[in-house]
């Protein structure tokens, strides 16, 4: 059976500082579960990976903040992400008292104790716990089933392939799908960005190997060019799986988000498909950008060639 979570509030938090206020956050939470989701993954908790100053309601994760999302949807909708070094070992048990439930932890490759150790305290204390394996196309297959293998033996659930460079083709996401599921007890997930338009393929060919979990967004909101479009995965695997969505919920909910948030639209800044083309993270789109693409293009390449 598909997991599915709604990652508009955070993710789509990349494109309005995070700026999503309470009204809108309590309605666009009802209104996804009330269209399938099983999760709403309503903020970061205490920042993304560069905490900022003034950030918004959706990059904060305030206990407030998730006890009114959990009193609307009821605490077992209420998902929040976060990284470990932005946060201690009071913060765990605060956000399950404020009635969060699902917890998914970033995973920094090159020092992912950190990350182990609070999935560890996140099990304990009660959630369903994720790991997410950032950057996941910059990794050795190697790597991927060391941390795989050390998340599940943490105790996570689920092993999320993050492509947050927008850049896995679909035969590279079933690929790590089997592998991950070959080495590591526990479910597999996606989370996808859509810098080469493939957010959708790829989502198709992670289920097709076995993934169990997936992310979407409302209008595909997100960093960059954003995720995998909410409601057309939700339109295909209700047209495909058997399952029943309430098809109509989505199309209201992105029609009420398109009208409530401008940052909402949906677009594709060249720079974001330049840099999912040659496997580049986003803190690099400074310095790709030229007045002419073809410029662009050939730093991105030296970039790539250097990495």
């Amino acid at each position: 059976m598909l997991v599915n979570i709604d990652v508009t509030l955070r993710d789509g938090g990349y494109r309005n500082g995070f700026g999503f206020d309470l009204d809108y956050a309590r309605a666009h939470a009802r209104l996804s579960v009330a269209a399938g989701f099983d999760w709403v993954e309503i903020a970061y908790r205490k920042g993304s990976f560069k905490p900022a100053p003034n950030l918004g309601l959706t990059g904060r994760g305030d206990d407030e903040y998730i006890a009114a999302i959990a009193e609307e949807v009821g605490p077992e909708h209420v998902g929040l992400i976060l990284h470990p070094r932005n946060i201690d070992e009071n913060d765990i048990p605060a956000m399950y008292r404020a009635g969060a439930r699902l917890l998914r932890v970033c995973v920094a490759a090159g020092d992912p104790q950190p990350a182990f150790d609070t999935v560890r305290q996140a099990k304990d204390t009660g959630f369903t716990t994720c790991v997410n394996l950032t950057r996941v196309s910059q990794l050795p297959a190697r790597k991927v089933v060391e941390l795989a293998v050390n998340a599940a033996e943490a105790g996570a659930d689920v092993v999320y392939l993050a492509d947050s460079n927008g850049s896995m083709l679909p035969e590279q996401t079933a690929r790590l799908t089997t592998l991950v599921r070959s080495v590591a007890d526990a479910e597999v997930g996606l989370h996808a960005h859509n810098n080469l338009g493939l957010a959708m393929s790829n989502a198709m060919a992670a289920v097709d190997a076995g993934a169990g979990w997936m992310d979407s967004s409302v209008l595909g909101m997100g960093k960059g060019p954003g995720n995998l479009v909410a409601e057309q995965w939700i339109a295909y695997l209700d047209r495909t799986s058997g399952t029943t969505y309430d098809l109509g919920t989505v199309l209201h909910l992105a029609d009420l988000l398109g009208r409530t948030v401008p940052e909402s639209a949906p677009a594709l800044p060249l720079p974001d498909l330049v840099l999912g083309h040659f496997d580049l993270s986003v803190e690099m789109r400074g310095s790709i950008v030229h007045d002419d693409h073809r410029q662009a293009v050939h730093a991105a390449k030296s970039l790539a060639a250097a990495g």
